[in-house]
């Protein structure tokens, strides 16, 4: 059996859902398939994974990208999901037009047993301005996978990118979302995290037509920010594996974000990733304030 925390409105359950991230490697495991598995493990799920490229990167910033060969990726994903339960698919950086097309063909194969609960991170820049997505994977991004994505995380520069229109307050926000519904996404959250105050926004698509929900919080002042589209987007799909709601799951994955952050150490030169694992130290207090002296 796995105890899950009772702090997070978790229960015993027989097995954890399993997570299956598809993306790159961060050497510096700020990001990408690393950093996904701490987070996956964080919400007490199992996360296996499929990498999509090598990167030379450190907190410094990314030096070079090596997309991998798609046949590799479309392998990975196929033998993975033969032989394991998955309850939902984090997608980030795919690096190159074939990779992605290698996605959303594995994705469009399994649509007669739909993989539930799919999260599109739409990772086009790394924060050092280095490009992570080629022009050609950019147009087949929004042609072939925003339509096969059950909710898709956006940043204000990433939502900004893929609808043409400028993002840089909520009223915005909204009409970026409304774009992206036209072009196909069921859900959207736009993360406004680098704005002056950390509005995100949830668009989602319903019979009665699109319901939105906004989400605030006071900027982080901390230069431990590497890596929190990532840990976002892979915290909401591990509570949409939980069987928690839309709304329920964006707040409390900006809530681990948030926390995330401010539990954040000084590591390397540049801008230092976030305590995916905060929760571990935490628990290690409490269990230390209960010893006798």
């Amino acid at each position: 059996m796995l105890f899950v925390p009772r702090d997070l409105g978790w229960t015993m359950v027989d097995k954890p859902p399993v997570v299956l991230t598809i993306a790159g490697f961060d050497p510096s495991s700020g990001a990408g398939v690393t950093a996904d598995i701490k987070t996956i493990a964080a919400h007490g799920c199992y996360g296996v994974a499929c990498i999509t490229a090598m990167t030379v990167q450190s907190t410094a910033g990314v030096r070079r990208v090596e997309v991998v060969d798609p046949a590799l990726v479309t392998e990975t994903l196929q033998e993975l999901a033969t032989d394991i339960p998955i309850a939902a698919v984090h997608i980030g950086m795919l690096g190159s037009a074939k990779v992605v097309k290698a996605v959303a063909e594995f994705l469009g194969q399994c649509s007669s047993k739909k993989l539930p609960n799919v999260v599109l991170d739409p990772i086009l820049k790394s924060s050092s301005g280095a490009d992570l997505l080629d022009a050609p994977g950019l147009k087949l991004l929004i042609e072939r996978l925003i339509p096969l994505a059950d909710v898709i995380t956006p940043n204000v520069d990433e939502a900004a990118t893929l609808t043409g229109l400028k993002v840089t307050d909520l009223e915005e926000m909204r009409a970026a979302a409304g774009k992206l519904h036209q072009k196909g996404s069921a859900a959207v959250v736009i993360t406004g995290g680098n704005l002056d105050k950390a509005i995100d926004l949830l668009s989602f698509t319903t019979k009665r037509g699109v319901e939105q929900e906004v989400f605030k919080a006071e900027r982080q002042r901390s230069n431990s920010t590497h890596g929190t589209g990532c840990a976002f987007a892979t915290a909401m799909a591990c509570h949409l594996a939980l069987e928690r709601g839309l709304a329920e799951a964006a707040l409390l994955a900006k809530t681990y974000v948030t926390a995330a952050i401010a539990a954040g150490h000084p590591l390397g030169r540049g801008t230092g990733p976030v305590h995916h694992l905060y929760r571990m130290n935490q628990q290690r207090r409490a269990a230390g304030s209960g010893r006798e002296s």
